[in-house]
């Protein structure tokens, strides 16, 4: 697997807790990292309040740019209320 794909899905991770734990005041996270053929999929999901939105000009607007630089494709649901869960599908050929 590339180093760009390796630095980029722990980014996703990265933000995405950071965020569960600073704005969301989520008591719980689960993070999924597959490889399904040549993607790599990486979900993390929180049970915090909800509402955040990568159309902000956040983070997650800088995390999205970051997938789509590798052609990948990056998904935020987050109902106000929670919970929230991301995800990031980044090509890896093997």
């Amino acid at each position: 697997m590339a180093p760009s794909v390796e630095s980029v899905a722990y980014f996703v991770i990265s933000e995405a807790l950071t965020n569960a734990t600073k704005h969301a005041d989520a008591m719980r996270a689960e993070v999924l990292v597959r490889r399904v053929g040549e993607v790599l999929r990486v979900r993390v999901t929180d049970d915090g309040l909800g509402g955040a939105d990568a159309a902000a000009g956040t983070g997650l607007t800088g995390l999205a740019r970051r997938v789509g630089s590798l052609d990948g494709t990056f998904h935020v649901s987050s109902p106000v209320g929670g919970p929230t869960t991301i995800t990031a599908e980044l090509p890896c050929a093997r």
